[in-house]
């Protein structure tokens, strides 16, 4: 068996971008939970050349340009599970080789010598003008590739040379939607506060003014557009009050019915993303971290719970139901790893501080407002219709 320095210095005969695409696969696999036993020191090398030092892949370079639209909207990681309006950062490195090697090969090569040159002469406004141009043409080709079942099975062929994840296919599919609207979703982002701390009715009657204005001409960018509402909000469920908020009552039925319904299923992803979190945490004994994460875990069920009626007798539901069952099987073996006597931190009632009386207390506010919110909206469809 090769030693870790014998591993290294092959390692450091690859090219950078290799290195790259390697230290992204490592990672995914890693949140998947394939064990990966020797690999840390490897992946810890990798992570110092790449996210530290600002050298390699914080310069600019020509990828960087191109992608720079998306920014907002990715997400650290490369997790399988459904990620609604986010695009996993892992996903950029072969899906940019592809672009290179095989979608767009001559006008790829032509924009990175171009860029470079660009680059080094600092002459920023025109390498971002470049890059704008090269979108177009990558837009164009994409419509073109994956406009028909044989195109797109040809590209998904040629990424898997790139990359084992089958969710790239994916992300590059998101990608021609997010450039398709990026003049439209810069707007928009530039249109949002700046924060969106208490997101109380005021605040989401703008943010729903806005919502409409870019649905109309943007309707499948809508989960990028509630992706960058998200990056505002203090606490992630706070989300779904942009579905709630369009339906005719609170009952899933009828919150799946609206425009917006897809910001459930986003604070389902994100719920996801939590559970790779507490699982890694625990993995590394990192309890402090753990029970930070399932303390928001606690609080995103409880909110889906009560703010939607019949919540638990719908899909959504049993997309909480089953990833709750996989956070309590974590929980469940990491307590049992302690005596009754001694507890663990992760076993604690205070968790699940909605259980408490102020808990209580809380949800009945909740309840009382919903249901004066509907009385007034019932009230102005009356005369309205008077």
């Amino acid at each position: 068996m090769a030693r870790p320095d014998q591993i290294w210095d092959f390692l450091q005969r690859l090219t950078p971008l290799t290195r790259s695409c390697l230290l992204a696969e490592l990672e995914r696999l890693e949140l998947c939970g394939v064990d990966m036993p020797n690999t840390s020191d490897i992946q810890a090398k990798l992570r110092a050349e790449f996210r530290k030092d600002g050298t390699t892949q914080n310069r600019a370079t020509p990828s960087r340009y191109f992608f720079a639209p998306l920014e907002p909207l990715l997400v650290d990681g490369a997790p399988e599970h459904a990620n609604s309006g986010r695009i996993a950062r892992g996903s950029l490195t072969p899906i940019w080789e592809w672009i290179c090697h095989d979608l767009l090969r001559t006008m790829a090569r032509d924009y990175n010598t171009h860029m470079k040159d660009l680059i080094a002469g600092d002459r920023q406004r025109e390498a971002q003008q470049a890059a704008a141009a090269f979108q177009v043409k990558v837009v164009k080709s994409l419509e073109g590739t994956l406009g028909t079942p044989d195109g797109a099975a040809q590209a998904r062929a040629r990424l898997a040379a790139y990359t084992a994840s089958p969710a790239v296919h994916g992300d590059l599919t998101k990608i021609l939607v997010a450039l398709r609207a990026r003049e439209a979703l810069a707007k928009f982002n530039d249109g949002l506060p700046t924060k969106l701390t208490k997101f109380d009715d005021a605040q989401v009657a703008k943010v729903m003014a806005l919502l409409d204005s870019f649905a109309k001409k943007n309707a499948d960018a809508v989960a990028f557009a509630l992706a960058l509402v998200a990056l505002r909000l203090r606490t992630p469920w706070q989300l779904i009050r942009l579905a709630t908020k369009a339906a005719r009552s609170k009952k899933a039925v009828d919150v799946a019915a609206t425009p917006y319904a897809i910001a459930v299923a986003m604070v389902l992803d994100r719920l996801e993303d939590k559970r790779l979190v507490l699982r890694l945490a625990l993995k590394h004994n990192r309890v402090l971290i753990a029970r930070d994460t399932l303390t928001e875990i606690y609080d995103t069920e409880y909110a889906l719970q009560v703010r939607i009626d019949e919540f638990d007798a719908s899909d959504w539901g049993q997309r909480l139901h089953d990833i709750m069952d996989t956070i309590a099987a974590l929980v469940e073996a990491e307590v049992s790893r302690f005596p009754d006597e001694v507890g663990h931190v992760l076993g604690s009632r205070s968790l699940r501080h909605h259980q408490s009386f102020g808990g209580r207390l809380t949800y009945l506010a909740w309840k009382g407002r919903d249901a004066i919110t509907d009385s007034v909206s019932f009230c102005k469809g009356l005369i309205g219709q008077s």
